[in-house]
């Protein structure tokens, strides 16, 4: 599949500067990994209460 890939992008006109860019940025952004177990709580409940008390 890589080669297959790797032959598109040569077709396409894709250089060897944009595969290094984009497996640059594939190292920097593809690690990281997003908790969504935070989201579980409907947004009302993770907001911190207000010290001043509610608006009228």
């Amino acid at each position: 599949m890589n080669r297959i890939q790797k032959w598109f992008e040569q077709m396409a006109g894709v250089g060897l500067e944009e595969r290094q860019r984009w497996m640059l940025a594939r190292e920097i952004f593809g690690r990281r990994q997003f908790d969504v177990s935070t989201l579980q709580k409907p947004a009302c409940w993770r907001r911190r209460a207000r010290a001043y008390g509610a608006w009228r």
